[in-house]
C-alpha cells in the first residue's frame, strides 16, 4: 500500500510555511518565508493580505518539492492561522479592500469602550466567552466598514467578503473569484467576538450591536471536514481542516482529555486548557473558546489564557535595543548571571491581555539600580514569559477548579533551557517538550488526515506523541512567591499609561 502525507499550512504573525507530515506523523519536509510588518502608527499593526497568499502559495509548492512529491500523493491539506488578524476583500477581483488588521492591533480599543457602555468588557462574554477588547476580529471589521468609504454600502449589498486568515486561504486556494469557498471553521469564528459558543453560529444581536452585515460573513463549518478541493499547484487535494494556531497546537499535542494543557511560545504565548464538551465561562480573565470540532461530532472547549508578547520581547530586545545580533544569543547572554538582579521588564507594548486585559498599559522596566547589567535585563526579558505563564496557569486554577499536574509546551522558545527550567520553576510542575516540535502544523495536519481517513481517530493520534525533554522545577517555594510577588508589583506599574482602558 502506497504511504499516505498530508500537507499543512501555518500561516503566522511573522512568517508562512508548509509542513509535509507521514501517516506516522513525522515531518518529511518544511518550507517558510518571511512576510512585511506594517506598522502605520503606534499601536497599529498590519499585514498585506496579498504578499500572504503569495508567500503561502510558494510555501506549499516549495514543500512538496522538497519532499520530492507531486499533488496526487498529497491525501489532504490543513490549515492553521494566526487567528484574531482581519481582511476584508472583493469577491468580484480578489483585492483585499485595505491591509490585513492584525490582532496585536489596538486601533480599536475607543470603538470597544463605546460598545461596551455600561457593561464594559463584559457585553457579549456570556454569548462569546471573550471580552470586548482590540485583540479580536469583530470590532476590527466594524472599524474598517466605519473608514474605508462606500465600504458599508457595498458590503451590505454582498460584494465584499470577511474573513479571519483561514477564511482568504481556503477561499484563495479553492479558486478564488473562480468558485472559491467563503468559510470559517469553529475555532476562527469564536474568536470574532461575533459568533455565539453555544449555538456555534454567528450572533444576530451581535451583529447588529457591531453594524457588521451577515452577506459579508463567511459559513461556520467544524475543524475537519473536505470544505474544497485545492486548484493552482496542489490541483485536486481535498482541503480539509482548519483551525486556529492555539487550537491546532492544543490538537497537534494530543490533549483530547478534560484537563490538559499545552503552552506555545510564539510572538506570544497562548496557554490552552481542555475543559471537555462543555463551556467554562472564566472570572479571572481568561478566554472561554472552542478547541475544536471534528466533523459531527460534538464540540471540545477550552479556557484560553492569551498573552500579547513573549517571543516579541526577545525580538526587542534584539531590534530595537541591538543588545544581541540574534534570537539565540540571549541564553548564554542571560545565562552569564544567577540572576535578574532585581529588574524585571513588563512587555504592554499592545497593552496587557490575559489575565488583565488591560489596553492602557505600556511596557516598563522596573527595579533597575547601577549594580543592573544588560545580561541581568537579558535574564528578566526571558523571566518576563514565565511569569505571565504563571498568572495564567493561577487564573486557570480559579476558574475551572483544575490544578495542572504538568505543562506541555511547543513554539520556538521551548529550545531556550534556561526558560524552560525557568518556567518549570515558577510553576511548580513539570514542563515538557514533544519529539515533533511544530505541533501546530502537526495539528492542523492531523485534523486533515482524519477527515480524509488516514487516521482512524483521536486514539491513533495519541500514540504518535513522544517526549523529548522534561524540566523539573527546582526553585524553593519561599523564593518563587517573593520573585513573584516582585513581578505583580511590576505589573502595576505599567497600568495606566494611556487614557482609554480597552
Amino acid at each position: 500500500m502506497m504511504d499516505s502525507f498530508v500537507a499543512a499550512i501555518d500561516q503566522g504573525t511573522t512568517s508562512s510555511r508548509c509542513i509535509v507530515f507521514d501517516q506516522h506523523g513525522a515531518i518529511v519536509a518544511v518550507d517558510q518565508r518571511e512576510h512585511r510588518q506594517i506598522f502605520p502608527r503606534p499601536g497599529w499593526v498590519e499585514h498585506d493580505a496579498a504578499e500572504i497568499w503569495s508567500t503561502v502559495r510558494a510555501v506549499v509548492a516549495g514543500a512538496i518539492d522538497r519532499a520530492g512529491l507531486t499533488a496526487d500523493r498529497i491525501s489532504a491539506l490543513g490549515i492553521t492561522n494566526q487567528r484574531e488578524t482581519t481582511v476584508l476583500w472583493e469577491r468580484a477581483t480578489g483585492r483585499p479592500v485595505h491591509h490585513a488588521i492584525v490582532w496585536q492591533d489596538t486601533r480599536t480599543a475607543a470603538l470597544c469602550a463605546e460598545l461596551g457602555g455600561a457593561d464594559g468588557q463584559d457585553r457579549f462574554r456570556e454569548a462569546t466567552g471573550l471580552p470586548l477588547a482590540s485583540y479580536f476580529s469583530g470590532p476590527k471589521a466594524a472599524w474598517l466598514l466605519d473608514e474605508v468609504p462606500g465600504l458599508r454600502a457595498r458590503a451590505e449589498a454582498g460584494e465584499i467578503a470577511f474573513g479571519t486568515i483561514d477564511s482568504w486561504l481556503i477561499w484563495n486556494l479553492t479558486g478564488g473569484t473562480e468558485g472559491g469557498v467563503h468559510v470559517t471553521d469553529v475555532t476562527n469564528a469564536s474568536r470574532t467576538l461575533l459568533m455565539n459558543l453555544r449555538t456555534l453560529q454567528w450572533d444576530p444581536e451581535i451583529l447588529d450591536a457591531m453594524r457588521i452585515p451577515r452577506a459579508m460573513l463567511p459559513e461556520i463549518r467544524s475543524s475537519a471536514e473536505v470544505y474544497g478541493t485545492a486548484v493552482g499547484p496542489v490541483a485536486g487535494v481535498p482541503v480539509a481542516s482548519a483551525l486556529g494556531d492555539q487550537q491546532a497546537a492544543i490538537f497537534g499535542q494530543a490533549c483530547y482529555e478534560p484537563g490538559t494543557a499545552k503552552n506555545t511560545y510564539g510572538t506570544g504565548s497562548f496557554l490552552l486548557l481542555n475543559t471537555g464538551e462543555r463551556p467554562v465561562p472564566s472570572r479571572h480573565g481568561l478566554i472561554t473558546t472552542v478547541g475544536y470540532r471534528i466533523g459531527e461530532q460534538a464540540p471540545v472547549y477550552c479556557l484560553e489564557g492569551s498573552i500579547a508578547i513573549t517571543g516579541a520581547l526577545v525580538q526587542w530586545f534584539r531590534d530595537q535595543l541591538g543588545i544581541i545580533r540574534s534570537a539565540e544569543e540571549i541564553e548564554p547572554l542571560a545565562a552569564s548571571v544567577a540572576d535578574n538582579g532585581g529588574a524585571y521588564v513588563v512587555p504592554a507594548f499592545s497593552g496587557l491581555y490575559a489575565p488583565y486585559w488591560r489596553a492602557d498599559a505600556r511596557g516598563v522596566i522596573t527595579g533597575l539600580t547601577r549594580y543592573v547589567t544588560k545580561a541581568h535585563l537579558a535574564r528578566a526579558v526571558l523571566e518576563a514569559t514565565s511569569w505571565q505563564t504563571r498568572e495564567v496557569v493561577d487564573a486557570m486554577h480559579e476558574d475551572s477548579g483544575v490544578r495542572i499536574s504538568t505543562l506541555k509546551v511547543d513554539g520556538g522558545m521551548t529550545v531556550n533551557q534556561l526558560l524552560m527550567q525557568h518556567q518549570a520553576d515558577v510553576l511548580g510542575v513539570p514542563v515538557i517538550r514533544p519529539k515533533v516540535a511544530e505541533t501546530t502544523c502537526l495539528g492542523a495536519a492531523y485534523a486533515a488526515g482524519l477527515a480524509t481517513g488516514v487516521w482512524s481517530g483521536t486514539d491513533e493520534l495519541t500514540t504518535h506523541w513522544q517526549r523529548d525533554a522534561e524540566w523539573t522545577p527546582g526553585m524553593a517555594e519561599d523564593v518563587r512567591e517573593r520573585e513573584y510577588g516582585r513581578w505583580r508589583k511590576a505589573v502595576e506599574r505599567s497600568l495606566g499609561w494611556e487614557g482609554t482602558v480597552g
